[in-house]
């Protein structure tokens, strides 16, 4: 456990802080005291980065009281007093203060590590309107006409253009600003993240007011959202002169519109909250997104104008640091069920209007669709069957088959005809045995002699004679063939290219994965949508080993036995696990190592997923079932798979976790090596 693997550092994560020190107005000597005993707190923590509110070390509210030079004498000895402790913390601290320089007052963020100041930030923006007077004790940043400042016997950068960077974590580079400047139509940190911050920290006091709660989570969302930063927000809390205003102390931070911690408001004691930002998530976003570089090369010239100060950190790389941040088990399944029913609505919604513009444009009015009892052919056939009620079209125009082989299960073959009943589709059922015996036949194959030898040639007959007589049938009806295959079997390449289930005239379930499909079931039963009382065929589904059903269970087969001989997850890894591998490496491109880091901290402890049992997961898995299962994901993703998804049906679009349409977000060679991603995964310690 003291490999550095287990320490959120080495996987380009950072823990940040905001603290939300008590304060004494006019008293630098006691908000110093404060200010220090949070900063050792968060170091203990393993906190990167800790900031202060707004004008923390004199109080925010001293009004004409900041004019007094024995307050800012005060003031400025406090900050001394934090540098000599800075020497002793492994972190970096922005501090807020009022600072004298050139005969100007300027209201300042004072960024200190290891012993120095590194920098000086003043406020660009200040507040001159309904309960605020800042000009009439400060001067904004322009007005400054030094770039660089005395401070202890030391020139240290001043200015508004500071941009400040961790050598030893070169992705942490952070922007200061302060309070109204990100309440402004163009906000200094937008330009800031331009320029390559990807940690923006605000020091604000920011009273509170009715509605401006909610308001400040919007305001710090949306910029965290549009800078792909994360966003620290500070405010003044207990302490602060109650003459005119109120304080809350709310505090915020966000990563790329992702709230990730929020403070205790009107809270009477001095407090932090931490949150651990994905540095590589934001790195990623910006590569993504072409449009970030073209905002780049659009406003070169105030880019151009940051200064970067680099300086070292000692990072707590020797020790174990786990995650704080929550790490979902389901990335593609909202924890929160008002969210997952909202998901399921919109999901659901997006594949009927689909398939509805399709039929539309095509003047076709009938699909045909293999039904097997299993849970994605399920799905589809309910969002075939909301397609038809939209159009005004009777559900008998869904065409509907279920095609028995070798090894259909009994049970799987009662639950195709119970639920295709339950929909009131044209339901009809077609043995597939005797024509796959021709072919067999035709091939060759040992089976025709008696002999039970179920290779991938047995197994892939069956899946082609069942498309090749679904697309005869549409060519007979005059209709279309509805896909079912879902987006993890695709990725994991588990379907038959061709004239298999790989193929189809339309895919409404292509970019949805299988652990959504599970719920989105679950969702039309609980809300008895499409099948009304007849959900309970839709729970049995669920129920039900996933399975392709094309080995038999014995050496006669025949579709006697109750349930599915073969397991799908035997074979290729559970789906809840390789959709977890799926997300984090189509949507974000991470290492296999950061992958598993990530799955070991949401699935080596049962208690640590806090998932709703109607998800039907009492899982964990320990380091090494994670390394077999990415180790399969890998290889059948990178290596052994992408031909089939080169040349794939279209389908909609449903989720920001992507698709694996080459038309769309997933474009490879179809002869690419797996060899960097598994050589990676190899040298996780076991």
């Amino acid at each position: 456990m003291n490999s550095p693997f287990f320490n959120l550092y080495s996987h380009h994560f950072a823990r940040v802080a905001v603290a939300i020190p008590r304060v004494r107005i006019a008293d630098p000597a006691y908000n110093v005291e404060q200010t220090i005993a949070l900063a050792r707190q968060a170091a203990e923590q393993g906190a990167a980065l800790v900031a202060f509110p707004e004008l923390g070390l004199s109080a925010y509210t001293c009004d004409d009281l900041f004019h007094q030079r024995a307050l800012l004498d005060a003031t400025l000895e406090g900050l001394a007093a934090i540098v000599e402790e800075s020497k002793t913390l492994p972190l970096v601290m922005v501090i807020g203060m009022p600072l004298r320089v050139n005969h100007m007052l300027f209201n300042c963020g004072v960024v200190v590590a290891g012993g120095k100041v590194l920098g000086v930030v003043p406020k660009s923006f200040l507040p001159n309107y309904g309960e605020f007077y800042e000009s009439r004790q400060f001067t904004p940043a322009d007005c400054a006409a030094v770039d660089q400042i005395d401070l202890f016997g030391a020139l240290v950068p001043f200015g508004a253009n500071l941009l400040f960077e961790v050598a030893n974590l070169p992705l942490l580079r952070f922007h200061v600003e302060i309070c109204e400047d990100v309440w402004v139509p163009v906000p200094p940190s937008s330009f800031a993240a331009l320029a390559g911050a990807t940690v923006l920290v605000n020091l604000s006091a920011s009273n509170v007011v009715v509605g401006k709660s909610g308001y400040r989570h919007q305001l710090v969302g949306q910029q965290s959202a549009r800078c792909m930063a994360a966003y620290l927000y500070t405010s003044a809390g207990r302490g602060e002169s109650t003459t005119d205003m109120a304080w809350d102390g709310q505090s915020l931070i966000y990563e790329k519109g992702e709230l990730l911690a929020e403070s205790e408001r009107f809270a009477d004691d001095s407090h932090i909250i931490y949150a651990d930002v994905d540095l590589d998530r934001l790195s990623t976003e910006r590569m993504k997104a072409t449009t970030f570089a073209q905002s780049v090369r659009r406003h070169a010239g105030e880019v151009s104008n940051f200064r970067v100060i680099d300086f070292e950190l000692d990072l707590p790389l020797a020790r174990t640091l786990p995650l704080q941040r929550k790490i979902e088990r389901f990335p593609y399944v909202p924890a929160d069920r008002a969210r997952r029913d909202e998901r399921c609505t919109e999901v659901y919604n997006i594949q009927v209007q689909a398939l509805i513009q399709r039929l539309s444009s095509s003047g076709i009015q009938k699909v045909v669709i293999g039904v097997s009892g299993g849970l994605d052919s399920t799905h589809a056939l309910l969002v075939c069957a909301k397609v038809m009620d939209r159009l005004g079209l009777p559900r008998t125009n869904i065409l509907a088959y279920t095609m028995p082989g070798f090894a259909t299960s009994g049970r799987t073959l009662r639950q195709a005809r119970d639920l295709m009943a339950a929909v009131g589709c044209s339901a009809q059922e077609i043995d597939i045995r005797p024509s796959c015996i021709q072919m067999l036949k035709d091939l060759g194959h040992p089976y025709v002699e008696g002999k039970a030898e179920y290779d991938i040639t047995f197994e892939n007959v069956q899946a082609g004679e069942r498309t090749n007589h679904l697309f005869r049938l549409a060519n007979f009806h005059n209709g279309i063939v509805i896909g079912t295959g879902d987006l993890s079997e695709l990725a994991l390449g588990w379907c038959t290219y061709g004239v298999g289930d790989h193929m189809s005239h339309y895919n409404v379930n292509a970019s949805v994965p299988k652990t959504l499909i599970s719920y989105l079931v679950r969702w039309v039963a609980e809300t008895g949508a499409v099948v009304g009382g007849d959900a309970q065929v839709l729970l049995d589904i669920l129920d039900t080993e996933i399975s392709p059903e094309l080995v038999p269970g014995g050496p006669q087969g025949g579709g006697n036995d109750d349930k599915p001989a073969q397991s799908t997850q035997d074979r290729i890894g559970p789906y809840e696990l390789q959709d977890f591998n799926l997300f984090y490496t189509l949507r974000y491109g991470y290492k296999p190592s950061k992958t598993a880091f990530l799955a070991y901290s949401a699935w080596h402890d049962r208690e640590l997923g806090r998932w709703p049992e109607e998800l039907g997961t009492r899982n964990q898995y320990d380091l090494g079932a994670i390394k077999r299962n990415l180790s399969i994901f890998l290889f059948r993703f990178f290596k052994t798979s992408q031909f089939k998804r080169s040349c794939v049906p279209n389908g909609p679009k449903v989720g920001n976790g992507g698709s694996l349409s080459p038309r769309g977000d997933w474009r490879a060679p179809s002869d690419s090596e797996a060899t960097v991603w598994l050589d990676d995964l190899a040298n996780i310690p076991d």
